[in-house]
């Protein structure tokens, strides 16, 4: 896990989804701890299924004092994103892309997004996506991936800083909630078997 500077990282400014009002990241943190799950895009089909598994943890993160918390790094596909439902925490936009940055998570190329993009975990998750009736779209950045970190109050730590390597990794449920000193009340997702009928489409 690569050390991350609160302190500058918490200065960068967010775009509040109900709002518009802007806010620094740090915000986020000084009054309650707050798990941030930075998505890849908002049509993202993939991020759209791992923003509604993170959402089963709401109700116990909400009980316990923490707060949940998505961001996108534009507002290509929000509006669908929020009609459909697939967070239960406060959505922000990193306009920016600064916090992205400062995070660590990586921009593909052109060459390198393919593959990844056709990978085995995005080829389960997104069949899984579609048997939920989760659907996206190819709208907006596809170069850039995302993670997840948890802060704690008032920023005095990082309880947990997860950069995805492929577009279809998603920190476990529970690594969440360990994270947090919780017991999880939630099941996670099955992954869906991959065969020839649902991964070649």
């Amino acid at each position: 896990m690569a050390k991350v500077d609160l302190d500058k990282v918490g200065k960068n400014l967010l775009k509040s989804a109900d709002s518009g009002e802007k806010v620094e990241l740090q915000s986020l943190w000084q009054a309650q701890p707050v798990v941030v799950f930075f998505l890849r895009r908002f049509g993202c089909q993939v991020c759209r299924w791992m923003a509604s598994e993170i959402s089963k943890l709401e109700p116990d993160l909400r009980a316990n004092g923490v707060s949940l918390v998505g961001v996108g790094p534009e507002e290509f596909g929000l509006q669908e994103f929020k009609e459909g439902g697939f967070f239960k925490g406060s959505i922000y936009v990193d306009e920016e892309k600064k916090c992205y940055k400062d995070l660590g998570f990586k921009r593909y190329t052109a060459l390198s997004v393919v593959p990844a993009a056709l990978g085995k975990k995005v080829r389960d998750i997104a069949s899984k996506a579609s048997a939920a009736g989760i659907q996206g779209n190819f709208s907006g950045d596809l170069l850039q991936s995302g993670g997840l970190i948890i802060v704690a109050k008032g920023g005095e730590s990082v309880l947990l800083h997860f950069i995805q390597d492929s577009p279809g990794d998603l920190v476990p449920l529970e690594d969440i909630s360990k994270a947090l000193g919780l017991s999880a009340t939630v099941k996670a997702g099955e992954k869906p078997v991959c065969n020839d009928d649902v991964c070649t489409r």
